[in-house]
Formats: structure tokens, sequence, C-alpha cells
């Protein structure tokens, strides 16, 4: 019978997939949409928030100054998609920002752009999950005190989706990204056509007051507040590289498709992102980090949590009890929960362009059942979670970490766009575009890389310094790796003059019972013919060896049995030593030593059986000259499951399988 594992892992995951159906799961534009643009999308439910949340600080007399900041937010956008619709041009072999840096500016700074790339990547699933909860509690508060456990939840079943395989992701996350865009385009197009008609949409907290935490606000210090809220609002900015790292998921022409995605998606988050702070705006929206700066605030402040900046606009123009309300939070929840699907595409598969070139684990490398890079999927979830468990959920305390890794890849990446066009202008016939080219990924490096200090510079102390640590301790870690691969590959080179054969082969077989699993190690070390064979047993208790002595010659074996004392009742190190003098005595002889074990059906039957063969394999691993080898028997009990396995597999006769009688 299946393995309860083996048959929750089917269910989960579904069938395996054969490696020649790989082209089988390359995306269309309308389903590579919604897999790698719904984080940049989403981002409008939490940008246009965080941008008052900084700006309420300073109390209402500083709102007004918010189109400013929004503005800024937007021509930064427009910057960045334009660079990065040219790398998906330049590079269509997918990597994005790493590729671009490793191509241009070598090995240490692609391995920054790296590390930061995958720190913004678990940071998107844990503030995307985070602020998506919270959207589900605005339309439905009781969920409040569980929001850490659906968070995780929710991780956990975005994981089994992308393990199930890019395609089947993709059907599952197009509806919800779909919906979210037509909800809020119609919540703008009716909320503006609404105050056109003179009549404006009033938020429910229009008119609350707020208590500001700094007052008098002029000169430097009022430059500082605005650029920290321009920092908190560049969080419309995240996962836009995402399209550019995966490239190769697109159906051919993939260049052109992932470009004309790269264009929509950017029209989209443009549009959404400036219609959302305009109805704040009109709707006069008051946010605060802690309901208890609200004035006016209706409820119990310390155990109820104030709504969202979408959650007022949509209250405002639909009414807080009609349909359209609960569309409009559904859609907000749904793509912020399942925006974290831009990092279970993008983690994965950086990981295995490092992992390829040995920066990291070359597991990360391998492919899953279902095509889908299985370990990185699962690291990534299983690190995301440990976040929203640490800052309970909290959409402003996992925020302040965002934003540095992005920027890090924004810059070195533009950066490095600009010595590839300067490469480039050897061509005179395409002078003037490359010229425009670099331009614009110079205008952009220089964008990028001022948001990089401003955001460091207001973010460092609220939690940012987590970040700016994270980075380079993972950079340390991808060179140690690297260079760990290098010295093994050069340790295992092989040498010029062929092979070169051990001198002797001593066989060594151990011996704690005469039984049939005996005589299989021995006959099979005899079918090997050493030059020396030789039964080992190791004397912890006389008795037990005069009945072994008595066995042994009763049979007749014709294998001479060497017994070897031990005074401690220990059994790896007599062995280990005994071996050891037979390699000082020919320092080119090989020894091989068999041991007997045990095959079971059952997990528990295997913490009764095999533990004194494991810790003697694991140690005479260390022991050069040294070859281990298991002889196993199986037990009725593994012959059993084989069986039941063979009765319950669809398809067995045809298989050859025939059914018992």
């Amino acid at each position: 019978m299946a393995s309860a594992v083996e048959v929750f892992k089917r269910l989960v995951l579904g069938r395996p997939v054969r490696s020649d159906r790989l082209g089988e799961t390359l995306l269309p534009k309308r389903l590579a949409l919604p897999i790698f643009a719904s984080d940049p999308l989403s981002s409008v439910t939490y940008a246009t928030q965080e941008i008052l949340l900084i700006l309420s600080l300073g109390g209402l007399a500083v709102l007004h100054l918010t189109p400013w900041v929004a503005l800024a937010v937007v021509v930064l956008l427009a910057v960045v998609v334009a660079s990065y619709w040219q790398v998906v041009h330049a590079y269509p072999s997918g990597g994005g920002s790493y590729e671009v840096v490793a191509r241009n500016l070598g090995r240490d700074p692609s391995l920054v752009v790296a590390a930061a790339l995958m720190v913004d990547y678990v940071m998107t699933v844990s503030v995307s999950v985070a602020a998506g909860v919270d959207n589900l509690v605005s339309a439905v508060p009781q969920l409040y005190p569980e929001r850490v456990w659906i968070g995780i939840a929710v991780v956990v079943l975005l994981m089994a989706m992308n393990l199930r395989g890019t395609r089947e992701s993709g059907r599952a996350f197009a509806v919800p990204t779909y919906l979210f865009v037509a909800a809020i385009g119609l919540t703008t197009v009716v909320g503006l056509a609404q105050t056109a008609a003179g009549n404006p949409p009033i938020a429910e907290s229009a008119g609350w007051g707020i208590r500001p935490e700094e007052v008098d606000l002029t000169g430097l210090a009022l430059v500082f507040l605005l650029l920290r809220a321009f920092s908190s609002g560049c969080t419309a900015l995240t996962g836009v590289e995402a399209i550019s790292n995966g490239v190769p998921a697109f159906r051919r022409p993939k260049d052109v498709n992932a470009g004309r995605t790269m264009i929509i998606m950017g029209a989209l988050a443009i549009f959404l992102f400036s219609g959302v702070t305009a109805l704040a705006l009109i709707s006069g929206v008051h946010v605060a980090n802690s309901p208890c700066d609200l004035i006016g605030f209706p409820a119990d402040c310390h155990s109820t949590g104030q709504r969202t900046v979408i959650a007022q606009v949509a209250g405002a123009v639909f009414g807080t009890n009609s349909v359209l309300f609960f569309v409009v939070q559904a859609g907000a929840a749904l793509i912020l929960l399942l925006a974290a699907n831009t990092a279970f595409n993008g983690f994965p598969m950086l990981g295995s362009l490092l992992a390829q070139r040995r920066y990291l684990p070359r597991q990360l490398h391998t492919r899953g059942d279902r095509l889908a890079h299985s370990n990185g999927i699962v690291l990534l979830g299983l690190v995301a979670i440990v976040l929203i468990a640490a800052f309970r959920g909290s959409v402003n305390g996992l925020i302040q970490l965002y934003i540095v890794g992005v920027f890090t890849s924004f810059t070195l990446s533009q950066i490095g766009m600009v010595r590839h066009w300067n490469r480039e202008l050897v061509d005179a016939s395409e002078r003037r575009r490359i010229q425009r080219s670099r331009l614009i990924n110079a205008v952009g490096a220089v964008l990028t890389a001022t948001v990089l200090v401003v955001v460091l510079a207001t973010k460092f102390t609220h939690g940012a310094y987590l970040v700016v640590i994270a980075i380079p301790a993972l950079f340390f870690l991808m060179r140690a790796i690297h260079r760990h691969y290098g010295e093994v590959r050069r340790e295992l080179e092989p040498e010029l003059g062929g092979l070169t054969l051990p001198s002797r082969v001593h066989a060594v077989v151990l011996v704690s019972t005469l039984h049939k699993p005996t005589l299989r190690a021995l006959a099979f070390a005899k079918a090997n013919r050493p030059d020396t064979l030789t039964a080992l047993t190791v004397n912890v208790d006389d008795t037990d060896t005069h009945v072994l002595r008595s066995e042994w010659e009763r049979h007749d074996i014709d294998v001479p049995l060497k017994v070897v004392e031990s005074p401690y009742r220990e059994v790896t190190r007599p062995v280990v030593d005994y071996i050891k003098r037979i390699r000082r005595e020919g320092p080119r002889d090989l020894v091989s030593v068999y041991i007997p074990e045990y095959v079971v059906g059952r997990w528990w039957e295997n913490l009764l059986h095999n533990q004194s063969s494991l810790r003697l394999s694991w140690r005479l691993r260390f022991e050069p000259g040294v070859m281990v080898v298991s002889v196993p028997w199986q037990l009725d009990s593994s012959r059993r499951r084989d069986v039941d396995r063979a009765q319950h597999t669809p398809g067995r006769i045809r298989r050859g399988i025939a059914p018992p009688t």
C-alpha cells in the first residue's frame, strides 16, 4: 500500500510531469501578467497608506503635500519600468538584475544584487501576506486576533500551489488579479465621477483628528519627513523587476511578450496608484500608526485595528454595506495574498541560477515532480513564515525591512545597463537608439541611487538595519559556498596517468551473530575475490563470543573469525583500530568492509535495527583507503510492503504485476 506521505504528496502536487514536457509550462501574456505583476499591482493597496501614515506624524497640517510625494513615486515608477523593459530585450535569457550586473560589473557586485533580491523576495511574501490579512480583517473585524495564523496558512497554501507548477499557479492567480484591477478601476472611475458631479465621496475618518508626533515642522525636519514619506511610498515599485527575472517562462518570442507584459504592468500600476491616492485625498482619509492617535476613533483603540486606506476609499464610494465594497475588499485581500506568487516564481529561478553557478547549494537547481524548483519554493515559504510569526503579522513592522534590497538591485542594475550600452556604441548604425537607451538607464541609476540613500537614512533605525546585516551575510555565505565547491572540484580532479590500482584488497566482514545476513555478506565478499578475507567480531560479552565461536566451528565456515577485545564494551573504536592497523601495514592497499544490514518495511523498525552499522559506516567513511559495502537483507515486513504497493498501483497488470490468487 502506498505510504500516507506519498498519497498526501500526490493530492497536493498532482501527478509527476516528464522532463520533456518542460516547454508545455511556458506562459502566454494573459497568464504571465497575474504571475509576475501581482506584486507591483498589489502594492497599490498599501503604498498610498504608507505615505499617509508617515505624513500623519506631522498632523493634518502636512497632508496637503501628499500629491507631490505621490507624483515623485509615479515618475520614479515610470523610469524604472522603462529601464527594465530594456533589460528584458537586452538579456532575454532571464536573471534580471543579477544577470545584468554579473555580465557588466563582475562577480562581487552581482552577488550583492543576488543577496538583495533574495531578501526582497522574502519580504515580498511576508509584507504581501500580512497586508492581505489586514484587508481581510478590515471587512471581517472578528478575525483580527487570528491574523498571524491566517497569514501562516496562506503561505502554506501558496507553497502548495506553486509546487504544482508555474502554469497551474498562473491559472489560479489570474482571476483574483483581474478582479482586483477591475474593482479598483471601477472604484476610481465612480469616485472621480461623483466628485465631478459635485457629490465627492467622504471617508469614515474624514472628521477625525490626528495627534501629531512632530509639531511645528519646518526646514530640514519637514524635508526629512517628506523624504521618509517618499521612501515609504516607493513600496509601489516592489516587484517591477520580476518580469525581467522570468523571461524564460514566457512563450516565444520571449523578449517581445515579456516586454509587452512589462508595459501593461507599468501602466496599470500607475493608473491604480494614482486613482487610490486621489480618492484618498478627495474623501479625506485619515490614518495613523496607532488607532489611539486618531481623535474621534469610535472603538477601543487597543483591541481593534483601523480600516485600511483601500477599505475607507471603497466604503466612501460605494458604502460599507454594499456588495461592491466587499468585492473591492475581496479583490484587495486576494491579490495581496497572491502577490507573494511573484516571489515564489522569482526566488526559485534566481536560486536555481545561483546554484548552477555554484554560489548556492546544488539542491536549489533541481526540479521537483511538477518541474518546479521545489527546494527554493519550500525555503522561501519557511523563511516568510518565520518573519510573519516574529513580527506578529504587523505590516508597519515588516515594511521597514522592505525597499533596501529593492533599490540596491535597481541601482546596480541600471549602472550595469549603462556599461552595457557603452559597449554597444561600437555599432554606428544603432548609435542614436543606444544613446537614448543609455540616457534612460543613467537617469534611472541616479534616481534609484538617490532613493537608496534616502531609504537608508530614513529607515535604518526603524528596522532596515536588519536588512543591512542580512545582505552582506548572504554575500559572504555565497562566496564561501562557491569557494567550497571550487576546492572540492580541484581536489577531485583526476590525475594524469589513468587508473591507479591498489596493491592488494583486504575484505573484512563484520559479524555479531551467525545468521543468514552474515552468510550472505561472506558470500558477497568471496565473490569479489579479495586477496585476504577475514570475519571480524568485537568481544563485548564473553558468553556471546563463545557461542559465536562454537556456531562458527559447527557450520564449518572456511573464513577465519578474528575476535578483537573491547574492555569498555565499545564496538566502533575496536573495529576502526583494526582497520587502521591493516592500512598501516599496506598504505597502498584497499580495505573493503562488508556490513550486513536489515531492510525493514515500517518506519519504527529502523529504530530497533541497524544502529551499530550506521555508526560504523559513518565513522569508516573518514578513513582513507577504506570502502564500506552495505549488504542488505530484506525482512518479511519490507517484502509485504512491496506486495501491498503493487496491489494498489493502477495499471499493475499492464506492467506485468499479477494480482494475488
